[in-house]
Order: structure tokens, then C-alpha cells, then sequence
């Protein structure tokens, strides 16, 4: 695929390595030279030094063979995304998608607007980020969260800790045990910087991070494995008021008793006040331990860190666990820290250039790719197929399917019914298939289901 990225910020950047690793033409374009030349001697790219907006630079680039093109300049250029993809596409892009920064361009009415005008999708990084963590506060006892097929299936992320009750055991022994089948099924592992894909004799080991498909009704049954308390949040304090923490907190103080936000920026403060009527403002800096504990730190149920600063969320996330709050969520946006967080007790990370990488992987993929997610804490993906009449999937019962050892089916959604994939469980056409897979398979993998 002929792929052509407009912007070399953080988002860009990962998103120019990640698809180059997939084999991927990719041209990426902006106006830092530095930052290209940065790029070009670690990723597989041609760099192209321009401004993205300008008609002639996108042809040199080669627009009219471009199959996708993605405009990912800094949130704060909002408009320059929007202007370089109507652009695009007008000069012969197939498909072209912008980042935005504005929730009023999500509603249904305006994004059948730009569809009109030609963006074939909108996306909003730090929406999605808040979402997530509105997910994560929601189900307490998990570290990572996402739905399929309107949530009839989920796939939830347990650390195993000491109380929990499949410590030392393999999955054969625990489906033995169990009293008819599970409702869910563990489809990974990871195990220090290692993924593993479990068989009927892999042993759950301590601190073990576990990942797992499961039915809607048994998400609860399926957390408590992990021996991990589940956290029923009614007071959340929230370190930095940026777009992620404003989401949040406006997500959240109509649900709860208390919602804190703390904010460095007085400006900032007082448009908050103005957004968040039912939230208290707190002015000053969250990276002080002495303002949190003033600010009643020790009676909160959770503690969101989402400022710019990397270091700033997860070292306040570890003052929050130290004065006793259960469940603390980190915005990390260096790729290189989200196991050193999960590694000093921060109990789930978000980072967006994963959430960014998620929502356009599944655009190049082959096949009916409804959503896709990069997961943290490990190497590997996690993808909903929509199986076509006469795949090889509907050939044979899955146990018979010679799948890749380095993916595994999780469970299938077929009309209203969610099922667990057993060895004997057989595809039908349309079915809806949640696969997690490792980078070395998911090249082969699409090719069962289309």
C-alpha cells in the first residue's frame, strides 16, 4: 500500500514506524528538516521537506497514486490536517483521514459533513484516551479495556497477584475445575518482555499479566481471578486539566461523589470552572505531595494523571498509591516508560499514539476490519474480522483450522450471541471473530477470514 503521512510530530513518527514495518510504501511530509532527517535513519520512509498544504509539494509526493493518506500535524493544527486531506483527496487519494482537536466534528450530523466534503474519517487522540480511561474507572480491576460488537464481548487485561486463584496453575486445570465452560478465556500473556500465546499446559505465574477475552456478564467473575480487589470509584482526583483530564472529569461528576482536578494553569482554571460545574478546581501543582495530601489525596478511590509530562504522571501515580489510593491510571506518552510504570505499581497506562496507531493499522489491513487495538504491555495486537462466506475459517472446526501458533481466536459474536472459542467451536459466515495475534502473524492471519 502506497501510504503518505502529513506531519512528523510524535504521532507521525510512530505511525511512519509501525507501517514500515508492515512493508508499506510510506512517504512522510512536513517542514522540519531535522525532524525528517531524524525519521529517515530509523524508519524505512522517503522524506519529503514541504508543507503539507501545498498542492504542488502533495504532487511531487505522489498524491494521485496514494492509497492512504493521513494528516497527523500537531493537535494544535487542526485546520492545516482538515485543508491537506480535502486537498489529498481532491488530487487523487483514495482514502484520506485527519486528526482533529474539536469534539463538535464527531457529532453524526458533522461527520456526515466531511464525509460529504471527502474525509473518509475524523480522529481525536485525546478523545479516545479520555474514553478509555472512563472504561478503566468504570471496571476497576482491569489495566486495559475494550469492547466488541457493542460490548457483547470484552477484552480485559488482570495482573495476577499473590491472593489470586490461578497462580501455578495451567489452563487445562483450570477449565477442569471450572463447572461447565468458562466464559471467558485468557488468549496472552505477558511475562517479563515476553508475549505469550497460552496452550491447555501454560502456567499463570505471579505478577503475570494476563490478557483475556470475556462475555459481558462475566467481566466481574473473570477480574476477580487476578485476586485484585474490584474498586467501586466514587471519589477520583485528576492531575492536569488538559482535553484528556476536562473529558474525564465531565464524564465522571455527574456518576460520582467527588471529582478533583488540579491545574497549574490559573487561565486554565477559570474555564474550567465555566466547563465543569460540578467538579472543584484546585490551582497548583499536582507534582507537589504536600498539595495532594492537603487536598484530601488519602480519600480518594482513584488518581488520573494526564499532564504533558510523562515522568510527572507516573511519579504522582506512586505518590497515590503510597497514601492508599486503589486504582491510579498514568498518560504516558514515551513508549519506553509504559513498563517501568506498570513495573512501580501505576495500575493502567494510556498512551496515544497507540490509541492513534490502533484506528489507522486497521485501515491498511485486507479484509472487513470493524476495530483493532495496539495493546500495552506487550508487542502484540488485538483485531475483530468479519468473516466472509466461503473463508477457510468456515472450512473446519477451529481445533482443525492449522491457525498460526502466534495468534490465537478469543470468542465470536454471531447476530445477538457472544460465544468463547472452544477447539470444536465451528465459523460461520458474518461471524464477528476477536483475534489477538503477534507481529509475525499478522500478515497470514487475515487470510482465514476473507
Amino acid at each position: 500500500m502506497n501510504i503518505i503521512i502529513a506531519g512528523a510530530g510524535e504521532v507521525g513518527f510512530h505511525l511512519a514506524k509501525m507501517l514500515s514495518d508492515e512493508n508499506h510504501q510510506i512517504t512522510i511530509i512536513d517542514k522540519d528538516e531535522a525532524r525528517l532527517h531524524q525519521i529517515a535513519e530509523t524508519t524505512d520512509v522517503v522524506p519529503f521537506f514541504g508543507a503539507v498544504t501545498s498542492i504542488s509539494i502533495l504532487e511531487k509526493a505522489g498524491i494521485s497514486h496514494c492509497d492512504l493518506f493521513i494528516a497527523v500535524s500537531p493537535a494544535a493544527q487542526q485546520d492545516v490536517n482538515i485543508v491537506s486531506a480535502l486537498l489529498a483527496k481532491q488530487r487523487g487519494a483514495r482514502r484520506v483521514i485527519a486528526r482533529i482537536n474539536n469534539n463538535e466534528y464527531l457529532t453524526t450530523e458533522n461527520r456526515i459533513l466531511f464525509t460529504e466534503l471527502g474525509i473518509d474519517l475524523l480522529f481525536y487522540p485525546e478523545s479516545i484516551a479520555a474514553a478509555e480511561i472512563l472504561d478503566l474507572l468504570k471496571l476497576s480491576g482491569t489495566s486495559e479495556f475494550m469492547d466488541f460488537s457493542g460490548g457483547r464481548l470484552q477484552l480485559i487485561v488482570l495482573k495476577l497477584m499473590e491472593s489470586s486463584s490461578i497462580v501455578n496453575k495451567s489452563m487445562g486445570q483450570i477449565a477442569e475445575e471450572a463447572v461447565g465452560d468458562l466464559p471467558f478465556r485468557a488468549v496472552a500473556i505477558a511475562r517479563e518482555g515476553t508475549t505469550i500465546i497460552p496452550r491447555k499446559d501454560t502456567v499463570f505465574q505471579l505478577h503475570d499479566l494476563v490478557f483475556v477475552i470475556t462475555k459481558r456478564e462475566a467481566a466481574h467473575a473473570a477480574m476477580a481471578l487476578s485476586g485484585k480487589e474490584n474498586v467501586i470509584v466514587r471519589n477520583l482526583m485528576i492531575m492536569g486539566g488538559g482535553r484528556v483530564g476536562e473529558m474525564v472529569a465531565h464524564g465522571m461528576e455527574t456518576r460520582i461523589e467527588k471529582v478533583r482536578v488540579i491545574e497549574l494553569d490559573p487561565h486554565r482554571c477559570q474555564e474550567l470552572t465555566v466547563t465543569l460545574p460540578r467538579t472543584l478546581i484546585i490551582h497548583g501543582d499536582a507534582r507537589n505531595a504536600d498539595l495532594l495530601l492537603e487536598e484530601d489525596l488519602t480519600a480518594m478511590d482513584a488518581f488520573v494523571a494526564v499532564t504533558s509530562s510523562s515522568e510527572a504522571n507516573i511519579l504522582s501515580c506512586m505518590a497515590a498509591k503510597r497514601a492508599g489510593v486503589k486504582k491510579t491510571i498514568a498518560q504516558v506518552e514515551n513508549l519506553d516508560y509504559i513498563k517501568l510504570a506498570e513495573g512501580v505499581g501505576v495500575d493502567a497506562t494510556i498512551n496515544k499514539k497507540l490509541i492513534t496507531a490502533s484506528r489507522i493499522f486497521r485501515l491498511t489491513m485486507v479484509g472487513d476490519v470493524p476495530s483493532m487495538k495496539c495493546l500495552h504491555g506487550t508487542d502484540a495486537e488485538v483485531i475483530e474480522f468479519i468473516v466472509k462466506p466461503r473463508s477457510l475459517a468456515t472450512q473446519k472446526k477451529v481445533q482443525d483450522l492449522n491457525f498460526p501458533r502466534q495468534a490465537i481466536i478469543g470468542g465470536i459474536t454471531r447476530g445477538n450471541t457472544s460465544l468463547i472459542v472452544r477447539g470444536e467451536t465451528e465459523i460461520k459466515p458474518y461471524d464477528r471473530v476477536v483475534v489477538f495475534s503477534l507481529p509475525s502473524a499478522l500478515k497470514t492471519i487475515h487470510t482465514f477470514f476473507v
